[in-house]
């Protein structure tokens, strides 16, 4: 990697650590709990992507590619893996419900809005929705778990009503801080493809202007929240008819994960800021 290479990626680490820096410090994650984490990190990737062929990896080769010493190689491997297993699968499940309510006609009224729906019964209940869209998970864990974040609630007639048409916690900062190692973890994949892979190069695209006054922000706000949430909706359905979880059908070879994100930016400019 030339001078100029490695500067403008280290500009770039710089200007992404300190968000995320700051979301540590709020939330009390000092700069040891920091460093272990991402030297776990540096020790993963090498193992599993930087290896040689036929060959194990070993510490020293290891130690090698990271600049970590032998010792401290051999300690990282000793520490538990952060995990977030079962929140993503909860996040996942809850989402695919959601995304099936608004977007399926058999669990929306006369007005092709999500219908409130009894629980269990024949034909269209929200345990039946839970059957197709989320596998075995029983739906009264799902239920509950809508009703803890605030996307659904339970009538008095005891039906059910959707109260949000994306499945964004509310009321949990663990949940929403799921997303960030999601989500952006998702767009740095991508950047990383297309900085590697330009003749094969992902859709990533920004709009942005630097010198609009504040009565603009709460118009474009709700002009780009409209316009992009018809597009994921759109986008939706038409994933929706080719994944085999909701359409079992469907034939061909691998399992891939593929989807579009769209985020929302402001902030007061100066020249000098990140």
């Amino acid at each position: 990697m030339n001078d100029k290479h490695q500067k403008a990626l280290l500009a770039a680490v710089a200007r992404l650590l300190k968000s995320l820096v700051r979301i540590l410090i709020r939330n009390g994650v000092s700069y040891g709990t920091f460093s272990d984490i991402a030297k776990w990190v540096f020790v993963n990737v090498a193992e599993k992507e930087f290896g040689i062929e036929g060959r194990k990896q070993s510490t020293s080769r290891v130690s090698v590619i990271t600049g970590l010493n032998r010792k401290e190689v051999s300690r990282i491997r000793r520490l538990a893996k952060p995990d977030d297993q079962a929140d993503s699968e909860k996040y996942n499940r809850a989402a695919r419900v959601i995304a099936a309510w608004c977007r399926e006609s058999d669990f929306q009224d006369a007005e092709g809005t999500p219908a409130d729906l009894s629980l269990a019964g024949p034909w269209a209940t929200f345990s039946e929705l839970v059957r197709r869209f989320s596998g075995d998970v029983p739906a009264r864990a799902i239920l509950d778990e809508l009703i803890r974040v605030g996307v659904v609630s339970q009538l008095n007639s005891g039906k059910i009503r959707l109260l949000a048409n994306s499945y964004v916690p509310r009321c949990s900062e663990a949940d929403k801080l799921h997303i960030l190692g999601s989500d952006v973890a998702h767009l740095i994949s991508t950047i990383d493809h297309n900085i590697t892979s330009p003749a094969d190069a992902r859709f990533q695209r920004k709009v942005a202007y630097d010198n609009l006054p504040d009565w603009v922000l709460p118009k474009f706000r709700k002009l780009s929240a409209e316009k992009a949430q018809a597009l994921l909706k759109e986008l939706d359905r038409w994933l929706s008819r080719h994944d085999r979880d909701a359409a079992p059908q469907t034939e061909g070879t691998g399992r891939n994960l593929a989807g579009l994100g769209i985020y929302y930016f402001e902030k007061p400019f100066h020249s000098e800021d990140d």
